[in-house]
């Protein structure tokens, strides 16, 4: 469906967070749900900008916090890329699907631990019911994504010690089957190492 000026103005300023545009564009008969180029609607595009109270209207509004863009993006799947805590709750009113994945098979605490966004893991799991030992199609959790991919820092050594509290099982191991401690240990990462080492035994 082609899109109208009142279409093309609300996806500009959801982009820009610009929530009186935005109003005024709806108010005007922009649809909730047009599509930019990319297949981004308003509310996608307000997240990956963290437009927070641009996407409280469109959320109050009634858009769809689970549309996916061309790439499976999704408003609520993309929280997790940037770390934003003030955009997951702005979401959570809209009831995100949290079994939803990305193209990588991932739902949104993966991307989270893998960049350290360590607010963002803490508050997803406790305010959510999200799968702490959700799997991805390279065979990887949180915690493992968390390792394999994080640089083993005071950071990433923080969001293992959130995921392990929030009951991520330390022995599940990736496709070729390498837990996240073995990972660790060949990485030099001795105090995620020693903490994985610690929840495996706590669980014996």
């Amino acid at each position: 469906m082609s899109r109208t000026a009142a279409d093309l103005a609300l996806l500009d300023a959801a982009h820009r967070g610009d929530t009186d545009a935005v109003r005024a564009a709806l108010a005007h008969g922009a649809r909730l749900e047009p599509r930019d180029d990319s297949g981004r609607t308003p509310l996608l595009r307000a997240a990956l900008a963290d437009r927070v109270d641009a996407a409280r209207v469109l959320v109050a509004a009634g858009a769809d916090v689970n549309a996916q863009d061309d790439r499976q993006d999704s408003p609520w799947l993309v929280t997790g890329v940037t770390g934003s805590v003030a955009m997951m709750r702005a979401l959570l009113p809209g009831g995100p699907d949290l079994t939803l994945t990305n193209r990588f098979g991932g739902i949104s605490v993966i991307p989270a631990s893998e960049r350290g966004h360590v607010d963002y893991v803490r508050a997803v799991l406790a305010e959510t019911d999200t799968d702490v030992d959700h799997v991805n199609r390279l065979g990887w959790t949180a915690l493992l994504e968390a390792v394999i991919l994080g640089d083993g820092g005071r950071t990433h050594q923080e969001v293992v010690e959130v995921l392990l509290a929030a009951g991520a099982d330390p022995a599940l191991p990736d496709g070729d089957g390498v837990t996240a401690r073995e990972h660790a240990e060949r990485r030099g990462f001795t105090g995620i190492a020693t903490l994985l080492r610690h929840a495996e035994a706590a669980r014996r």
